[in-house]
């Protein structure tokens, strides 16, 4: 709770200061209580004992007595206990708060190759790339969502050199025993477009040198900007780009910008930076004439050879990557790139390239990968879980448990919620688990509408809704009242909304926040059972003042992690 932090820390150093303890590294020690009985923020006073030679419980206790102000404080077991006055948190937590983010961020996620739908596991950047852009708007910072389009690579090379030699018949031959296009999804170009590219791979299995040769020779024209390739390229991707935004538009996901990897062939700028990596004080050169640094001479372990020119001249694919990174920072205060945990050497090499050249590096948040229970998920192998059959059945089971609980509503309107729900269920159920750890996909855990889910804090927020709807009128400034131990509770947990929302922010872990309004729709439901607001058709002013305020504060961070904020359910 840094606002109490704020007043703490003066007084405290201080009160230090007159028992004899030298230096500030009891600041970093200063942190939230471990249990919540115990109070707001503790300080340990084990690192003095030594300096002192004092007893932990002993200074603690002397310490208490030197400090005093808008907090109680309690010791216990040799910790120095600091809880809010009521009173004054609430003067704190009540009036509106301005978010202190000034940066201007540039967030690049998702750009998944444009061969096929998203499956459940490639979503996951994109929903934690979204979650991290929606956070930092809501924080303050002005925000740019980029979507890099490979363009010019072995996969995009694949897929329209499949377009172009493949009739259906002969895809439908090569899959036969595979499950086929979803009826739902029929014109769905990610969807029937893949079939193609899946194809493509199964012939390359074996190892045909003439189709081997003829997707190596689109491959190499495009890495050298050939503009008719390109355009063959691009007739090839667009349509399956557009069926997986389509996707990703009704999971809340958008961009500002797309930038295609070949302009910085086109344009030039690949050739340039090659020529100044050539000179390079690291820069060498293979027996087959390709260039490379050699890192191991910065420090990199492993694979210290980061080859980004081909003896044919050509770039790679790090190499446009490179110059990629160069231009965004161009265009942004801080650069945050969101990569799976596959992609940690490559992020390395290129974040030291970058130093070598005296460029800025990026933040990375890399994320774990999501598996089904037989194994990993694969396009390529058509053993995946696509998040658009997701939804579908989100939805459906949505349906069934509003028009269970709601019998009185109309389809339109049962349609109507269930979309919302199904939709905020699939992204929290993702958004709520640390980047860095792996799970295993499991429908009915992806679907539970109980517990620790989206609709849980849906809930909450329309609790709220509807007590507004009731009054029918805003809240009544400056309203006081008695603080009983429910709305104290509430109170304390709506101190620690900027605090959360600023750790998600700086750390890159949207789960923080997302975990955070589990706690305020729990805080908010004993509120709302403890704390009538409307009681014999009067109005509770107090009340109804702390009620408004945390339902807003519901409906923003529902906003901020990708849940949709509904009125009624």
């Amino acid at each position: 709770m840094e606002i109490l932090r704020a007043i703490i820390e003066p007084s405290l150093e201080t009160a230090l200061e007159k028992v004899g303890v030298k230096g500030d590294f009891w600041k970093k020690a200063l942190g939230p209580s471990r249990e919540r009985d115990q109070g707001d923020l503790s300080l340990p006073c084990f690192p003095f004992a030594k300096q002192l030679g004092r007893n932990p419980a002993d200074i603690a206790t002397e310490l208490s007595t030197l400090l005093s102000g808008d907090y109680d404080i309690s010791t216990a077991g040799g910790y120095l206990n600091f809880s809010a006055k009521p009173d004054w948190l609430c003067s704190k937590v009540m009036p509106a708060s301005e978010m202190p983010g000034t940066k201007n961020v540039l967030i690049e996620h998702t750009s998944a190759n444009p061969n096929g739908p998203f499956h459940v596991g490639r979503a996951r950047n994109a929903i934690l790339g979204d979650t991290l852009v929606r956070l930092n708007r809501m924080y303050g910072n002005e925000v740019r969502a980029e979507y890099y389009v490979d363009d010019m690579g072995k996969q995009v090379g694949v897929l329209a050199w499949a377009i172009a030699n493949l009739s259906k018949d002969q895809v439908d031959s090569l899959l036969e025993g595979k499950d086929g296009v979803n009826p739902r999804w029929n014109g769905k170009p990610d969807h029937e477009m893949v079939r193609w590219y899946q194809a493509a791979q199964l012939m390359r299995e074996d190892k045909d040198p003439v189709i081997e040769e003829a997707i190596g020779k689109l491959v190499h024209a495009s890495e050298h900007g050939d503009d008719s390739v390109l355009k063959q390229f691009e007739d090839a991707y667009q349509p399956v780009l557009d069926g997986m935004l389509e996707t990703l538009s009704r999971l809340g996901i958008d961009f500002d910008t797309f930038t295609k990897e070949s302009k910085f062939v086109v344009e030039g700028t690949v050739s340039k930076l090659m020529e100044r990596l050539a000179g390079l004080e690291i820069h060498g050169m293979a027996d087959n004439g390709a260039h490379f640094l050699d890192l191991g001479q910065r420090g990199l372990k492993g694979k210290t050879e980061f080859f980004y020119r081909r003896g044919d001249g050509s770039s790679l694919y790090a190499t446009r990557d490179i110059a990629y990174h160069m231009w965004k920072w161009q265009q942004c205060d801080e650069l945050i790139n969101v990569l799976g945990e596959d992609h940690k050497l490559q992020a390395k090499q290129v974040s030291m390239t970058l130093q070598e050249l005296g460029e800025k590096v990026p933040e990375v948040m890399f994320y774990a990968f999501i598996k089904l229970p037989e194994g990993k998920m694969s396009t390529r192998r058509g053993n995946v879980v696509f998040m658009d059959d997701l939804l579908e059945e989100a939805q459906a089971q949505a349906a069934s448990v509003v028009k269970e609980l709601r019998p009185e509503l109309g389809m339109d309107e049962v349609t109507k919620i269930a979309e919302a729900v199904g939709v905020s269920a699939v992204r929290y159920n993702i958004t709520k688990v640390s980047p860095d750890k792996g799970f295993t996909f499991r429908w009915e855990e992806a679907l539970s509408f109980e517990g620790e889910s989206a609709p849980f804090i849906m809930y909450s927020h329309t609790r709220a809704c509807s007590i507004a709807k009731r009054v029918g009128r805003g809240p009544i400034a400056d309203s006081k009242g008695e603080i009983p131990p429910a709305m104290h509770d509430l109170l304390r947990t709506m101190a620690c909304f900027v605090d959360k929302l600023s750790h998600s922010v700086k750390e890159n872990k949207p789960h923080t926040f997302a975990l955070y309004l589990l706690e305020l729709a729990t805080s908010y439901n004993s509120f709302y059972r403890d704390c009538h607001v409307v009681k014999d058709g009067v109005v509770d002013e107090f009340n109804f003042a702390v009620s408004e305020k945390a339902r807003e504060m519901l409906c923003s961070g529902m906003i901020g992690v990708g849940i949709i904020p509904l009125e009624s359910m």
